[in-house]
C-alpha cells in the first residue's frame, strides 16, 4: 500500500497543531470575580471607607461549598480565615475589609486598616487543606478595582 507524501505531510502538520494547542486550566471551584483595592475618596480608615475595599468570590460549581477554615490573603501576609460559612452553588460572597455583621452574602474581615495595596498586590484563596484555589493580581493604581474572571 502506497501513502502519498502530501497526505503524510498534511497528517503530520495537523497532528503537530493539535498537540501544540495550550492546555486551558480548569475553572477553580471558587473563583475571584473582582477585587476593589482602592476605596473611593480619601483613605481615612473609617469603617465605611474600609468596607468599600472588598473582594468578591463565586462558587462555580453546582454544589454547596463549605468555606470554613479557607484562607484569603494578600502578598504581605494579611490573612482572613473564613468562619462557618457556606457558599451555595453559583452564588457570590463579598469579603469586606472593615467591620460588620456577617450574612449569607457578605462577611467582614473586621480590620481597622486597609489590606490591599493600591499600586499592586495579589489576592490568594486557599482551601482548608492549604491547596491554592485561585489568585487575582493587579499592578496599577487606576481604576481602583480589577475584574478577575
Amino acid at each position: 500500500m502506497r501513502l502519498s507524501y502530501a497526505s503524510l505531510a498534511v497528517s503530520l502538520v495537523a497532528s503537530a497543531l493539535i498537540a501544540a494547542r495550550p492546555a486551558h486550566a480548569a475553572t477553580p471551584v471558587v473563583q475571584f470575580i473582582r477585587v476593589w483595592y482602592d476605596s473611593p475618596g480619601k483613605d481615612y480608615r473609617g469603617n465605611s471607607s474600609l468596607n468599600a475595599e472588598y473582594v468578591i468570590i463565586k462558587n462555580t460549581t453546582r454544589k454547596v461549598i463549605d468555606l470554613e477554615n479557607w484562607v484569603l490573603r494578600d502578598e504581605t501576609g494579611y490573612k482572613y480565615i473564613f468562619g462557618p460559612v457556606t457558599l451555595r452553588a453559583g452564588k457570590r460572597l463579598v469579603v469586606r475589609t472593615g467591620q460588620g455583621e456577617d450574612t449569607a452574602t457578605t462577611v467582614y474581615w473586621n480590620r481597622k486598616q486597609y489590606v490591599w495595596n493600591n499600586d499592586g498586590d495579589t489576592a490568594t484563596l486557599r482551601n482548608a487543606t492549604g491547596k491554592k484555589i485561585d489568585t487575582c493580581g493587579w499592578t496599577k493604581l487606576k481604576p481602583g478595582y480589577t475584574n478577575c474572571s
